[in-house]
């Protein structure tokens, strides 16, 4: 083998994929379609409102697929749609019929399409809300995955349910406590989201692959859709739901639980591998 044929190999077998500007362009319409979508929910009304919850679950569902897609590869991406959807109907349609793990309630039928009692929308939102929390875990909570994503995926619910009861999408009977300044959601919701997060989280972090297969891919576009829900959560909550005291509640929870990602975003191993 001659010097100019093994270089050749070995620039190549060391090259960085990327992702054209069309795939990034489709990125960043959804995560920003996404964002936009919340921003104007409080500004409308109606069927309209509807409308705009059912197209930021959808739209930030797929922008996520869609990284998972680009960075991880086809069977990261298919595995982890696959698994989320049928755990996330599963253990939400036994919580409609049997009231566990979460509590008594029941969907509205706005969300659209029922299977067991429970929207079509609704695992796509787990879907959205996991592979954020997801990428945080592995990256901060080294051996504790299943623990911080759970953690994760219930501090984010904090901030979902009392905007989705106030506009109808479901409805609670309350037996027992409630979470703090959420005297419309039982704090068996919480532990519910908590215990339901971890087995999720546990079964994604068992079967998905954790090697890129785009390593100059940075985390960016999940990342983002984390960070806002926490801003989003603080700003809507106080400034538009009337929920003042839930927003600065779940927003420092919110915040320190954040701080160990952060932490290792600034002064871990670079966000390419």
């Amino acid at each position: 083998m001659t010097t100019r044929n093994y270089r050749l190999r070995r620039n190549g077998r060391y090259k960085k994929q990327t992702i054209s500007s069309q795939q990034t362009f489709l990125l960043y319409l959804g995560l920003l379609s996404a964002i936009g979508l919340q921003i104007a929910y409080p500004l409308v009304h109606g069927t309209v409102l509807r409308d705009i919850t059912l197209a930021t679950v959808f739209i930030g569902a797929a922008t996520m697929i869609l990284h998972s897609y680009l960075v991880y590869g086809p069977f990261f991406a298919v595995t982890f749609t696959l698994v989320t959807f049928f755990y996330s109907l599963a253990i939400e349609a036994l919580g409609v019929k049997s009231g566990w793990p979460f509590g008594r309630y029941h969907y509205d039928h706005s969300l659209g399409v029922q299977i067991f009692g429970v929207p079509l929308l609704v695992p796509f939102a787990w879907m959205m809300l996991s592979y954020p929390i997801l990428i945080a875990a592995r990256r901060a909570a080294g051996s504790w995955v299943f623990l911080y994503g759970g953690i994760g995926l219930m501090i984010w619910d904090l901030f979902l349910d009392p905007q989705m009861v106030d506009a109808g999408r479901w409805s609670w009977k309350l037996v027992g406590p409630h979470v703090p300044f959420e005297p419309m959601i039982p704090l068996s919701n919480a532990a519910g989201w908590l215990f339901a997060g971890m087995g999720l989280m546990a079964t994604l972090h068992r079967f998905l692959p954790q090697e890129r297969r785009k390593n100059a891919i940075n985390s960016q576009v999940p990342n983002i859709l984390l960070f806002w829900a926490f801003i989003g959560g603080v700003i809507g909550n106080i400034f538009f739901f009337h929920h003042t005291k839930i927003g600065e509640f779940v927003g420092i929870i919110f915040a320190v639980y954040l701080i160990p990602y952060i932490f290792q975003l600034r002064f871990g191993r670079p966000d390419t591998a």
